[in-house]
């Protein structure tokens, strides 16, 4: 066989994907906490701004954490081709002479 084949296409692991979401996660509450710290320091249109972030962040946050990311190449499984063999009738006759 010349070339190897494939029967799958594996994605991200999760290991790295379970890290990616987390780190993503973490960043979003690290926002909405400084919304909340800022939101009591300010007053006016920004004291609402900051407190909106701060109310709705989490809702972002776990809907980004968990979007599924596309790569630019779509991923495709390979079709898988079993190699085939063929016995000739001689082959059967030379055995059974013997």
């Amino acid at each position: 066989m010349a070339k190897t084949q494939s029967v799958t296409s594996l994605g991200e692991a999760p290991e790295v994907e379970r890290k990616r979401r987390m780190i993503r996660y973490t960043i979003a509450m690290t926002v909405r906490v400084l919304c909340l710290i800022f939101g009591m320091m300010t007053e006016g249109w920004l004291m609402w701004v900051l407190f909106a972030g701060a109310i709705f962040l989490p809702y972002f946050a776990v809907i980004l954490a968990n979007a599924q990311t596309f790569d630019s190449a779509p991923k495709t499984s390979a079709a898988a081709q079993a190699p085939t063999l063929a016995i000739s009738a001689d082959s059967f006759r030379e055995a059974s002479d013997k």
